[in-house]
Order: structure tokens, then C-alpha cells, then sequence
């Protein structure tokens, strides 16, 4: 056991060692903004009907963020295989700034105005508790994208 730790050990220190040298904004740049990654799992017989519920909802708040300027792209990824275990829908958005994630009173006020115009709230609570019957949340986090081109 204890051989195979020390073996262990040495590949991860031999894997590390050719990037002890790397330096940011020479070698690498992250870039500006984050990249929000949803998934879900979603009983594969229902797939569709979450589809053309989110494009009632999620779509809806997708395009009006993006009209204000709080991301610049969303999309919906579906796994190909979607029976498998685990997610099998993603969720991408695109903040073209971190600051985009901090409050901003008027925004959000005009943003939630505008979206309760196209869905109320009582329409949107019903579409939700109808897709927590066939799907369960797997995993929110964020990313920053890295620039190899320097």
C-alpha cells in the first residue's frame, strides 16, 4: 500500500513540476467574465415538455438579461445520451463581467418588470413545480475562460 502511495505521489509531483514555471498573462490569460454552468437531470420521457416549458420561462429572463447587457449568450445543452445517470440538461450563460453579478437596483427592478409583463409570478410558480416532478437540480457553478494565445 505504501509503495503504491509513494508512486502516486511521484506522478502527481512529476505532473505538477512542468507547470511550475508557467506564469499568468505569459503563458495563459483569463479572460474577462464568467461562464455559469446549470445542469440538471431531467427524466428522459420528459425532456421535451421541459424544453418547451423553459422556453416559456427561462428563455424568456435569458433574453431579457441579455438585453440589458448582464450576459452576452445563453444556451440549453442536451446530453446525447440522455438516459444515462447524472445531468443530462445544461445551462450556459455568458456574464460579460463579474460586476454584472453584483446589485443594481434599477436593473434588476427594470428586468424583473419586464419579465413579470411576460410571465407572472403565478404562471412561472406553476411551471416550476411542474418540472420538479421530473427533474432535480445536479449542479450550479461558475467558470472563467482561459486564453492560451499569449
Amino acid at each position: 500500500m505504501t509503495a503504491k502511495l509513494a508512486f502516486i505521489g511521484g506522478v502527481a509531483l512529476f505532473a505538477f513540476a512542468g507547470t511550475a514555471g508557467a506564469e499568468p498573462y505569459k503563458d495563459w490569460s483569463a479572460q474577462k467574465g464568467a461562464w455559469e454552468i446549470t445542469t440538471k437531470h431531467v427524466d428522459s420521457n420528459h425532456i421535451d415538455d421541459y424544453l418547451t416549458g423553459i422556453k416559456g420561462t427561462w428563455v424568456v429572463g435569458e433574453e431579457i438579461a441579455k438585453k440589458h447587457g448582464v450576459i452576452d449568450f445563453y444556451s440549453v445543452n442536451v446530453r446525447l445520451d440522455s438516459d444515462s445517470k447524472g445531468a443530462n440538461v445544461m445551462f450556459v450563460q455568458h456574464y460579460t463581467s463579474l460586476a454584472n453579478l453584483e446589485p443594481d437596483k434599477a436593473r434588476d427592478q427594470a428586468i424583473d418588470q419586464e419579465v413579470r409583463a411576460i410571465l407572472p409570478k403565478d404562471k412561472d410558480q406553476a411551471a416550476i413545480a411542474g418540472y420538479d416532478k421530473y427533474r432535480t437540480h445536479e449542479d450550479d457553478s461558475f467558470w472563467q475562460q482561459i486564453d492560451f494565445s499569449k
